[in-house]
């Protein structure tokens, strides 16, 4: 299986794919280049032979000071018509940019973007909700990126809003 998919993807995708860096992986895995994902992954969802047809992770990789462009999203696609062969795709992503949505395509991608918007500050075009997840609304920063400090930027405001919300809340009952 992972000679047909590598050189279909040489063959269909050699215009996206990124060099490849040597890690110590079990996974057959592609970098590509982020424009590009939702057309590859929609290709490998459809394509009988392939079928890739569940998203089994999306997380995000902080490279700080070891690679640029600092961050990679990677996502997990399993193939349960292959004995749920897994593919890794890579997307290389710099500060600032967004990577486009796969919402439309895998709708269990939602919370997983939305959990890598608010912890890592990565921005997902075209999601229909692209708005915090675990962390409060007014909270500043993303706390897995790897130069947010251990100790928080002081988060004092956070439990003065706290306080306001509960004393308000037994004022009322």
């Amino acid at each position: 299986m992972k000679e047909t998919i590598t050189e279909y993807f040489n063959s269909r995708f050699s215009d996206v794919l990124l060099p490849q860096r040597d890690i110590n992986t079990n996974l057959l895995y592609f970098s590509i280049k982020k424009e590009s994902l939702p057309t590859v992954v929609q290709t490998l969802k459809d394509h009988p032979e392939f079928a890739f047809t569940y998203l089994n992770d999306l997380t995000s990789v902080d490279w700080l000071g070891k690679r640029e462009p600092r961050f990679e999203v990677v996502y997990l696609l399993r193939s349960p018509k292959n004995k749920h062969f897994r593919l890794q795709l890579r997307v290389p992503v710099g500060e600032g940019e967004e990577v486009p949505s796969l919402v439309s395509i895998f709708p269990a991608a939602n919370w997983p973007e939305r959990e890598v918007f608010d912890l890592m500050g990565i921005p997902f075009s075209n999601h229909p909700q692209m708005e915090r997840l675990i962390m409060p609304d007014n909270f500043i920063g993303h706390p897995l990126r790897k130069d947010y400090p251990l100790e928080g930027p002081g988060q004092d405001y956070l439990i003065e809003d706290l306080l306001t919300i509960h004393v308000n809340e037994d004022i009322a009952s």
